[in-house]
């Protein structure tokens, strides 16, 4: 098992969603069955858009029979899903771009979040098929989107928790850097407060159970 973090900020490892990140992968590592797992790094922004035959095979009614030909977006959904699989505990490290998730996280859900492989579709509507686990989401945001200080609308934490849950991942936890675009002394108050919120989750960290 690992700890899968994705990074999702086109600031890269200069990105206060990194920062925020790798206090979370710290407490990780310090805590609970988490302790001594490796790190998997994939970088959401290397991801191109699904492709016309990544499309199609979803708009197929059965799966085809894999051959072994599988390039472009089937090649690189099958990679993240196997990675998902193998991850005990989830980081997403993202920015908030214009209320919502950044065009890089939204590319790496329309790879992981495919039917007949992450869900079913039944008659009382989709169904994951992920083994539920613990997902940590560090967010970094130039504006202030939570609490009584909330100056604009927050549609990426109420989407993520539900299209993470379309595919079985329930356990969602989120960390927050708002304000970052307000000056040195607001910035330093918001990320003393996601390390606060860090530490009050780090106890929870130790009860999760280690998907099999």
């Amino acid at each position: 098992m690992s700890i899968l973090r994705i990074r999702c900020s086109p600031r890269g490892l200069e990105s206060e969603s990194y920062r925020l990140s790798e206090l979370i992968l710290d407490r990780l590592a310090q805590t609970g069955p988490a302790e001594g797992l490796d790190i998997v790094e994939f970088d959401a922004t290397t991801l191109t858009h699904a492709d016309s035959d990544y499309a199609a095979v979803l708009a197929a009614r059965e799966e085809p029979a894999a051959d072994g030909s599988e390039n472009g977006s089937l090649l690189a959904s099958g990679d993240l899903i196997r990675m998902l699989d193998e991850a005990s505990h989830i980081v997403l490290a993202t920015p908030m771009h214009n209320f919502t998730v950044p065009s890089a996280l939204k590319a790496w859900l329309d790879h992981v979040v495919r039917v007949r492989h992450t869900f079913h579709i039944t008659p009382q509507g989709k169904v994951g098929l992920l083994a539920d686990r613990p997902v940590y989401v560090a967010i970094s945001s130039g504006g202030t989107f939570s609490g009584e200080e909330a100056r604009q609308p927050d549609f990426l934490t109420p989407y993520l928790r539900h299209v993470l849950a379309t595919i079985g991942l329930k356990q969602v936890t989120f960390v927050t850097v708002e304000g970052t675009a307000r000056g040195q002394d607001l910035l330093e108050a918001a990320r003393a407060r996601a390390q606060a919120a860090v530490n009050r989750i780090a106890f929870e960290i130790a009860d999760d159970a280690v998907p099999a």
